[in-house]
């Protein structure tokens, strides 16, 4: 089974459209708020390597990166391979 995080926050168009996408693909996610919880945001930064820009997204402890990347893997057609590595 798949395991997707989603690091993100509020009022954040970025995360909207992510999670849309992932939804879309009936893909089930965990999300960790790093804006309500400040050791998710220090665990962010630590997982993508100082990453600071949300939404930061993993698919099986694989760092994909924000929304524009999760869209190009859809759009290069690499996503589902990810998603049922």
């Amino acid at each position: 089974m798949n395991k997707v995080e989603v690091y993100s926050g509020d009022f954040c168009p970025y995360c909207v459209r992510a999670k849309s996408l992932l939804k879309k693909k009936g893909v089930d996610f965990t999300e960790y708020n790093v804006q309500k919880e400040s050791d998710k945001r220090i665990e962010m930064l630590d997982r993508s390597n100082g990453a600071r820009t949300i939404p930061q997204i993993f698919i099986n402890d694989r760092h994909v990166g924000g929304c524009d990347e999760l869209y190009a893997l859809e759009k290069r057609g690499e996503l589902d391979s990810w998603l049922n590595a």
